[in-house]
């Protein structure tokens, strides 16, 4: 048997003879009758007493002492308040809801293990809840760029070395430096920001609390030394403290821009830029780092934000738009060959899992479920693929996994239940022992589950108040009093929060009850907003944005819309019948540019699928429904990045660089050498 195997026998039996006894122990009862300490010395036994104390708070189960008053030995107890999950006030449409984000979620979410599990605990004993797919999972899809399995394995092992606090080390591509470097961690937590996953830890090479990229590791992520803690987590610790900066922004100010942004317009740069800086009087202030990202911003906008201080953002601007057109006017030129392309098993990593609950929290639930099948009777039958498939348990370690909870019956000396797989009947015989009706409540969430809940609100949280007709805030802090002592970080809720729930519950109630919906929409390049009448189908959750898949009455054809660009949504009166078969074709486009991206950026493009050239430029293939997104694209990167072909492109590009030159009232200051050169 595994050393964690038994360590995990170690601290059930601990557990189960607390919970059992139901009085103050002495170390010295829990040696005598604990399996697995019996055969320690004494000092063996205080180290693990000690460090399995520990380990079951970081799992939510802290155990109690105080000291004997009369012989001075420390007692010990586990309270059933620090071990079941408290009455949970949750309506079954909100239970519902949730369930359907695990539907959202599935194959997308990194987390999804630990969330079925967390859902699984939260829905124990509740009858009638079930978990097929409902409507609304059918008419919302998930897509996530940053995920890959590959992203799903390093999570699982940070998440580890995270609640174990262990040191790690990791080869880290620095796309700044462009260089890879050994680094050595302690990780305080991950944090997802607009879909991209980081680790925030202490960097002991650095001396200083540094957040790193997990897509830009590039090296099996590996534990520092053999102990079983590295380090402990500072008390001042806030991972909010760390949300990743915007681009202009990361590091210590040096100064304070000023934009002009026209009024049809402000509303959305309150919107999505709240963080960033503040808007008054149509003027856009925001203090800055690096002056090229922010003049990046400006061009992108293509016109609706005009720059006026300081001259350095001027300057910036106008250099920009000289090299757009440069590089635009006239024919095209040839790039680099590619570079050759390193498969990921050439590094010799070795694959790992996506991240998978622990498994003191998978059998700490599965005996709840085993006992709460039984409810007063002796015994219960259940139906072992049924059972496995509940747990995520491979069907061929169901017994073995069994037996762990048997084993934990004589390791405590309190028996709960015996179970075994009868593979002739194909289903499970439960026998509820003399302590079984203990455990028949679920225990509470670990950090693990808590954490999974509230990310997968931050996925999917509107369509989840959507779908319960709950305003989400309630959802959210049901759920925190559950999580009892653990903090876990979630997104903000402020204005952009708030207008995104609002659009997603109006859009989500027309496509439920097949109305026509009013929108105010922002397009990409325009000035002003403009109404429309939509017929809404389905939604599409794609990092960080959320996007709403219509049939377009005043267009005459299908669209897609960015919730973040909506201003309003208003539900009317009247109904419409969907359309057969009908299909937004999202994301099928009719139309690529061939895009080239100087060594400046190329490094940055190549983790949005850019290849690679000999000479440090990368060339791309950007699939593009309209002109207008595809002209933002290219001017947020200041001539950096040059349309190859379509030629009609290349064209677009010169003329909107020399119009935005008179309408930003900048000019170029100097000729300047073409980016490919």
């Amino acid at each position: 048997m595994s050393h964690d195997t038994d360590k995990l026998i170690r601290q059930l039996s601990l557990v189960a003879f607390l919970m059992a006894e139901r009085r103050p122990l002495t170390a010295r009862d829990v040696k005598g009758n604990v399996e697995g300490y019996s055969e320690m010395s004494d000092e063996a036994f205080a180290r693990r007493f000690y460090s399995d104390r520990a380990e079951l708070t970081g799992l939510g189960v802290p155990l109690h002492s105080q000291r004997d008053e009369f012989t001075g030995e420390e007692l010990y107890t586990l309270r059933s308040e620090n071990y079941f999950l408290d009455r949970l006030d949750l309506k079954d449409d909100e239970l519902a809801a949730l369930q359907t984000a695990l539907f959202y979620l599935d194959g997308k979410f990194a987390y999804a293990e630990p969330l079925r599990l967390a859902l699984q605990n939260l829905a124990l004993g509740r009858p009638g809840f079930q978990d097929a797919r409902t409507d609304t999972a059918e008419r919302v899809r998930v897509s996530a760029p940053d995920y890959s399995p590959e992203l799903a394995g390093r999570l699982s092992k940070l998440e580890a070395a995270i609640s174990k606090q262990r040191t790690i080390k990791f080869a880290y591509w620095s796309p700044l430096r462009d260089k890879v470097t050994e680094r050595t961690l302690n990780p305080y937590a991950l944090r997802l920001d607009e879909g991209i996953w980081y680790v925030v830890g202490q960097d002991l090479d650095r001396d200083a609390v540094r957040t790193f990229r997990v897509s830009r590791v590039r090296s099996d992520i590996r534990f520092a030394t053999r102990r079983e803690r590295d380090f402990r987590l500072p008390p001042e610790f806030d991972v909010e403290a760390h949300r990743v900066p915007r681009p202009w922004q990361i590091g210590a100010a040096v100064g304070k821009a000023r934009i002009a942004v026209q009024d049809d317009t402000a509303w959305w740069v309150a919107r999505t830029l709240a963080d960033a800086g503040t808007l008054e009087d149509g003027v856009f202030e925001t203090p800055f780092v690096s002056i090229e990202p922010l003049a990046g911003w400006v061009l992108r906008q293509n016109g609706r934000a005009v720059p006026l201080e300081p001259k350095a953002l001027l300057d910036a601007v106008a250099d920009g738009l000289a090299r757009l057109r440069e590089t635009h006017e006239g024919d095209g030129f040839s790039p680099a060959r590619e570079r050759r392309v390193e498969a990921p098993g050439d590094r010799g990593e070795r694959p790992v899992g996506p991240i998978a609950p622990e498994r003191f929290g998978v059998l700490q639930a599965l005996l709840a479920h085993l006992l709460s099948a039984c409810g007063e009777s002796r015994e219960a039958h259940l139906d072992a693929d049924d059972l496995a498939a509940r747990f995520s348990i491979p069907r061929e370690e169901l017994q073995d996994t069994l037996s762990l909870l048997n084993l934990v019956n004589f390791g405590g000396g309190c028996y709960t239940v015996y179970a075994e797989v009868n593979e002739d009947t194909g289903d499970v015989r439960v026998d509820k022992e003399l302590y079984g009706d203990v455990f028949r409540k679920p225990p509470k969430l670990t950090p693990l589950e808590a954490r999974a809940i509230s990310l997968a609100i931050d996925y999917v949280g509107p369509t989840i108040a959507a779908e319960a007709g709950t305003p989400l805030d309630r959802v959210r802090h049901k759920l925190e009093e559950t999580f009892g002592q653990f903090d876990v970080p979630h997104a903000p809720t402020g204005s952009a929060g708030d207008a995104e729930e609002r659009l997603v519950r109006t859009l989500s109630d027309a496509v439920e009850k097949h109305r026509v919906v009013e929108i105010e929409y922002l397009k990409e390049g325009e000035e002003s907003p403009t109404t429309r009448s939509v017929e809404p189908y389905t939604f599409e959750r794609e990092l960080p944005f959320w996007r709403v898949h219509t049939w377009d009455r005043t267009a005459g054809g299908s669209r897609t819309y960015r919730l973040d660009r909506m201003r309003s949504a208003t539900l009317t009166k009247e109904e419409f019948e969907p359309r057969p078969g009908f299909d937004p074709n999202y994301l099928r486009e009719p139309r690529t540019a061939r895009l080239w991206h100087s060594p400046l950026v190329a490094r940055w493009k190549l983790e949005r699928g850019a290849r690679s050239l000999t000479d440090k430029a990368a060339v791309s293939d950007l699939p593009y429904k309209t002109d207008e997104w595809l002209l933002s694209e290219v001017l947020g990167d200041g001539g950096e990045t040059v349309v190859l072909e379509p030629a009609e492109a290349r064209a677009m590009v010169a003329a909107r660089a020399k119009a935005l030159q008179q309408e930003l009232g900048v000019s170029a200051r100097r000729k300047r050498p073409a980016a490919r050169a």
